[in-house]
């Protein structure tokens, strides 16, 4: 870890803005080279829009941070070109283990479904995952695409005007001025865009403290999540157990509230903490710590015209459940096809209130599961503790109950439900896949089904015909036609037909269903097709 984030990645160096005598327009800058960041520079770079990433560090992040990568974040990477180097580095897992006490009550599987390309999770340091996502860079860059990334730039000041924003950026030989038709806030929970444009969380911040260490040893523990409720070694409180690549394990141990947060991330303080978990007898090292709290927050909208919030810098959420890092890649997915639709005429400005509306609904969702996992985690009365703890004894015997135990809802995706983007559903097909919802994925024959629909606009026809390509003002529809024998598990019929024998689905560019019909109709597709671009309101 140490040789990654001590070198400088992306260093300083000058650039044709700081020789301007009036301020340069760029079509889209961003603020943050963390996850968020580069993922949406990625995806617009790979959409023909030209991108500057302005960051005031020049590395990857120092410590694991984000280690849980879901399967759909992870489905989003492969449209990205990075996926597999992710899944190739990381841990795989999906099952992991619930205790109480030093009672192993249940055991559980995230994925317990196949024909999927993704596993449920992968473990991966977030220096890792930040390195991946540069390399894909350096190659997007090796292409001709126009993606800059200056590191030891530090944004200042941020003035909004109505059709664009102007910065001021400081750097090692001092300040200069650019401007950005578009500006994407992606620099964290602590966001001085945020913080510059007077701007603010709503939500809670819960009462209670989380060390987080990053231990290298050598352990035969399975590569499962292990969470403990009241263990001996932590009495009272919880501890979660990760394992990553490199012989690195992170371990969460609760603290509670009041503590002196600087003596507690001592190593002094924590190796006791940690040689009570493992045991005295296990050799390991510290190879990070820090310490977090609770927190379930988010600004109360995430476009203010021309800037758009994403990641941490718009919504925070606890740790538990994996859902930071997860859903600003999900932001990214959501954000980064409606901007280039602007930017390219093909789509109205008010395109991007859908990003907002979509994400904030997707923050709302995450910010409930996680409140009710901190709920269920940290007990705030004698009563709550003790219902908790009737469900924890229940759950070792009765499956009923198991639904109840939350040690961190883990993330899923989220669907649009509500959308204006979306069409009335028009057929009788499965649940998962009703208008806004994510494509799940499914095997065709030696190949899967999402890396088919890549990311374009598609017209998704399973056991029935319609045109190869179509042009709908002016924006490529094309067709991507399958059929149930394709699939001898028949998992497409499961996920995509239910009771009807033919489907046409209208796909967006971030793979959720806009619209789905029993067959093809050019009139119903084209206005689908407008809706799910902001051309042409719901009736």
């Amino acid at each position: 870890m140490t040789k990654i984030c001590d070198t400088a990645l992306y260093p300083y160096a000058r650039s044709a803005d700081q020789n301007a005598a009036t301020p340069l327009r760029h079509s889209v800058i961003i603020i943050g080279a963390g996850p968020v960041g580069l993922a949406t520079a990625i995806d617009l770079a790979q959409q023909g829009v030209p991108v500057v990433v302005l960051d005031d560090n020049d590395r990857v992040s120092s410590g694991s941070r984000a280690i849980c990568f879901a399967k759909r974040p992870l489905e989003i990477l492969d449209r990205l070109g990075c996926g597999q180097p992710m899944v190739d580095k990381g841990v795989i897992w999906s099952k992991g283990k619930v205790f109480f006490g030093d009672r192993r009550i249940y055991d559980f599987n995230l994925l317990p479904e196949d024909g999927h390309k993704r596993p449920a999770f992968i473990n991966l340091q977030q220096y890792y995952f930040e390195l991946h996502l540069l390399e894909r860079v350096r190659a997007l860059q090796a292409e001709g695409k126009q993606i800059e990334l200056r590191g030891k730039n530090r944004v200042t000041a941020i003035d909004p005007q109505p059709d664009h924003v102007t910065l001021e950026v400081d750097t090692p030989e001092g300040p200069y001025n650019v401007e950005a038709d578009w500006l994407i806030a992606c620099d964290g929970a602590g966001s001085p865009s945020r913080t510059m444009l007077g701007l603010d969380f709503v939500g809670r911040v819960f009462e209670d403290n989380f060390l987080i260490a990053d231990v290298v040893m050598q352990a035969d523990f399975p590569t499962e999540r292990w969470f403990w409720f009241d263990p001996h070694f932590n009495k009272g409180q919880s501890a979660l157990l990760h394992k990553q690549p490199d012989g690195v394990w992170r371990i969460d141990l609760q603290l509670g509230w009041g503590i002196d947060k600087a003596e507690e991330k001592k190593p002094k303080n924590v190796i006791p903490r940690l040689k009570a978990m493992l045991g005295e007898d296990t050799q390991f090292e510290l190879e990070w710590v820090s310490i977090y709290t609770f927190q379930c927050r988010r600004m109360e909208r995430f476009r203010h015209g021309r800037v758009l919030f994403a990641g941490d810098s718009a919504h925070q959420v606890s740790p538990f459940g994996a859902r930071g890092a997860n859903s600003g890649v999900q932001d990214a997915d959501n954000l980064a096809w409606k901007l280039a639709l602007v930017i390219d005429g093909k789509a109205p400005e008010s395109l991007m209130d859908s990003y907002d509306m979509e994400r904030l609904h997707g923050a709302d969702e995450n910010i409930l599961n996680s409140t009710r996992s901190t709920d269920f985690i940290t007990p705030k009365s004698e009563i709550s503790r003790i219902f908790r703890d009737a469900v924890l004894d229940l759950s070792e015997n009765y499956a009923f109950a198991r639904p109840m135990v939350n040690s961190g809802r883990l993330s899923v995706p989220c669907t649009y439900d509500g959308s204006p983007l979306n069409s009335p559903d028009a057929l009788n097909g499965p649940e998962r896949t009703r208008p806004g919802s994510p494509c799940p994925d499914a095997p065709l024959g030696d190949g899967f089904l999402l890396s088919r629909l890549g990311g374009a606009f598609v017209l998704l026809t399973i056991n029935t015909d319609a045109p190869e390509v179509l042009d709908i003002d002016g924006l490529p529809l094309t067709r991507v036609a399958i059929s149930t024998g394709d699939d001898p598990t028949e998992h497409i019929k499961t996920r995509y037909l239910g009771e009807s024998e033919t489907a046409v689905y209208l796909i967006r560019p971030d793979q959720h269903v806009a619209a789905r019909y029993p067959g093809y109709d050019a009139e119903q597709i084209t206005a689908a097709m407008r809706r799910a671009t902001g051309m042409e309101s719901q009736q």
